[in-house]
C-alpha cells in the first residue's frame, strides 16, 4: 500500500494532457494523515537514491554515441572502447533505477523519478516533501486528512515588512505657515477706526 501511494505521488508529475485520469495538482496527494507520516520515507529515500545517481548519468553522456540504436554506427560504437567507459559510467546509475523499481514496483514513477523529480533537487540534501493537515475530516470514517506534496513549486515566500515612515508633527503644513492674504479694504478701515476715536476724543475735551 505504500509502494502504491509513493508511485501515485511520482505519477502526478507525469503528462497527461489527453489521459482521462489526470491529477489536478502535480506533485500532490491527498490522504489520510497517518499514511502520509508512514510513506513520507519512503518517497525521500527514493528521491535521495535518484538524486545521487545524477553525476554519473551526466558523466556517461561524454562517451555516449548518437547514432541510431541498431545502425551500423551504433554497432561500431558498441564494440569500441567507448561503449566499455559509457558501461562503467552509467554502471550505477542502472544500480540505482533498479533498486528504485525495487522499492516502488512500477517502472513508469521511476522513471518520472529519475528523469524529472531528482534534478529539480540536484542542489537540496534532503527535505524534498511536505505534510499539511487538512481542517475537514474524511466523510464516513471521520479520518483527518492531510496533503502530501513536493516542495519546490508552492513554496511562500517570506517577505520582510517595510517600516512605515511617519511626518514630523512639529513641521506644519506649508500652508498654514504662510500669511494669509489680507483684503485691502478692510486694513484701511483698521487704521482710520484709530484716528477717528481721537478725534471724537478731543472734540469732547473742548465742549467741557
Amino acid at each position: 500500500m505504500m509502494r502504491n501511494l509513493a508511485s501515485s505521488l511520482f505519477l502526478t508529475e507525469r503528462d497527461a494532457e489527453f489521459d482521462d485520469n489526470a491529477p489536478k495538482v502535480n506533485g500532490r496527494v491527498v490522504t489520510t494523515l497517518h499514511k502520509a507520516k508512514e510513506v513520507r520515507p519512503l518517497v525521500e529515500r527514493c528521491i535521495t537514491i535518484a538524486r545521487r545517481s545524477l553525476p554519473h548519468s551526466e558523466a556517461a553522456r561524454e562517451f555516449e554515441s548518437d547514432a541510431k540504436r541498431g545502425s551500423e554506427q551504433w554497432k561500431a560504437w558498441r564494440h569500441s572502447d567507448q561503449w566499455q567507459k559509457w558501461n562503467a559510467t552509467i554502471a550505477p546509475a542502472v544500480a540505482a533505477r533498479r533498486r528504485a523499481i525495487r522499492l516502488l514496483g512500477d517502472k513508469q514513477a521511476v522513471s518520472i523519478l529519475f528523469d524529472t523529480i531528482a534534478p529539480r533537487f540536484a542542489d537540496r540534501d534532503g527535505g524534498y516533501t511536505r505534510i499539511l493537515k487538512l481542517a475537514t475530516p474524511r466523510l464516513g470514517d471521520a479520518g483527518a486528512r492531510a496533503i502530501l506534496e513536493l516542495v519546490g513549486v508552492r513554496d511562500r515566500v517570506s517577505q520582510k515588512s517595510e517600516r512605515p515612515a511617519f511626518d514630523d508633527e512639529g513641521d506644519a503644513p506649508e500652508s498654514e505657515t504662510q500669511d494669509e492674504p489680507r483684503d485691502e479694504a478692510a486694513t484701511e478701515e483698521e487704521e482710520a477706526a484709530p484716528e477717528e476715536a481721537k478725534d471724537e476724543a478731543e472734540a469732547k475735551a473742548k465742549d467741557d
